[in-house]
């Protein structure tokens, strides 16, 4: 188990950690053992110098000398990173407690100015080759498979997490807003101009005509009787029943020539109302005026406001059940339009450019606007962080290679302290 987390807010020590510091502690050991065994070898040259033991003892009493010197600027060295030496307050010393800010504050500018530069992620982008390794890697059916399953998924997921009445206030709000801020009048004059133009209102001409003659046939005794009723009351029955009767004829022939005559005079009449109307819906107030007033009291009712409302259930419910099969026509094509988009990036270098471009920008958008940000939660992040517990964090990742500097300071001491004795020697005589 790691240790609990450290004051300020930085991480105890991980299993990982107390390993690393294991092995600190292990080449502390061996680089201390180097530098005693530099004043042990000194010392016993000295000794053997003074018995007589001949010239030898000079040239490995200045080695060891020199090394034993080197050991310990090292060690000053390395322990002045951390702490100060021997608790002496000495100056430029435990740097890393002392300095933390500092350092943060410039590991953050050296993270802006070299990693956040727009050239830097340009050229870096630009190495990687995005559109070029991810067109190659759509192209393949499997991975098209897997993207797709993982979009539905995430479609899933969102349409869940959505509330339907949110969706529901905003989507009716938002048509609403809409179709009250346009004028529907030209629209429909425009439509309904094409339409008479086009010669596509006759077939809804002949459905009226079909179905009036239909009702008609079946209705017959209404339409007599309804006259009859209509009649003066001093006017004798069978007179009202003849008018009746004579009225009903005239209707449903009138209505059977409309239906069977495309030149009959009654849809020539319709033709031009529907001109007439279509012109004054683009052109008068008035007409203008009446659809609009229309167009409100419509929206306005309890019931569109439902019918609007209810469009987010039903959209919702096709694209969940659309998510959930594989076999749907939703996830078909989007398996269809991740190969192509694949094929193409794999293949199309324009199409590459493009896209490299895009990421590029939006990558340089990015840093370039956010970069202040980055950089100062580096700084900040460190700026809070307990002093001494970060630079025990820090030596436990670093201390290792640090002591084979201890230890690489001991051997070229000791090689420089013999070089410059035998060339002292050499030419003192």
């Amino acid at each position: 188990m790691g240790g609990p987390r450290g004051p300020g807010g930085v991480g105890g020590f991980t299993p990982a950690d107390e390993e690393r510091r294991r092995g600190v502690r292990r080449m502390k050991v061996i680089a201390t053992g180097a530098l005693l065994l530099m004043a042990v070898v000194f010392a016993l040259t000295k000794l053997a110098e003074q018995a007589g033991a001949g010239a030898w003892t000079g040239y490995v009493a200045a080695a060891a000398e020199a090394g034993m010197v080197g050991a310990l600027a090292d060690w000053f060295a390395v322990t002045a990173l951390f702490r100060r030496p021997m608790g002496l307050p000495i100056p430029h010393t435990a740097i890393i407690p002392t300095k933390k800010d500092q350092l943060g504050q410039s590991l953050g500018d050296f993270v802006g100015e070299n990693f956040l530069s727009a050239d830097v992620v340009r050229d870096r982008l630009r190495a990687v080759g995005i559109s070029s390794r991810l067109g190659g890697w759509l192209a393949q059916p499997d991975h098209a498979d897997r993207v797709t399953a993982e979009l539905s998924t995430a479609l899933r997921g969102a349409l869940t997490v959505l509330r339907d009445s949110d969706v529901q206030a905003v989507v009716s709000e938002a048509i609403t807003r809409r179709a009250t801020a346009q004028e529907v009048a030209p629209g429909l004059g425009r439509m309904l101009e094409r339409i008479v133009t086009d010669g596509g209102h006759r077939r809804v001409v002949d459905l009226v005509c079909t179905r009036a003659a239909e009702w008609l046939r079946e209705h017959g005794d209404s339409v007599m009787g309804a006259v009859a009723g209509g009649a003066p009351g001093w006017t004798p029955k069978f007179v009202d029943r003849k008018v009746g009767e004579r009225v009903y004829r005239e209707l449903l022939r009138f209505v059977t020539e409309m239906r069977d005559m495309p030149d009959h005079p009654a849809r020539g009449a319709v033709d031009r109302f529907l001109t007439d109307f279509a012109a004054d819906l683009q052109s008068d107030p008035d007409t203008r005026a009446r659809v609009e007033r229309l167009k409100n009291e419509t929206l306005a009712r309890d019931e569109v406001q439902d019918l609007i409302a209810s469009v987010w259930g039903a959209v919702r419910a096709m694209l969940v059940a659309a998510a959930e099969d594989e076999r749907s026509e939703l996830r078909i094509r989007a398996r269809a339009a991740l190969l192509s988009l694949g094929s193409r990036l794999a293949s199309d270098g324009r199409l590459r450019s493009k896209v490299d471009g895009w990421i590029e920008g939006a990558a340089v958008y990015l840093v370039t606007t956010y970069r202040d940000e980055i950089t100062s939660l580096i700084s900040e992040t460190i700026a809070g962080w307990d002093a001494e517990h970060t630079s025990k964090k820090i030596e436990a990742h670093i201390g290792r290679d640090l002591q084979f500097i201890r230890i690489n300071g001991t051997v070229v001491g000791s090689l420089a302290g013999l070089a410059i004795y035998t060339v002292a020697r050499f030419f003192g005589g």
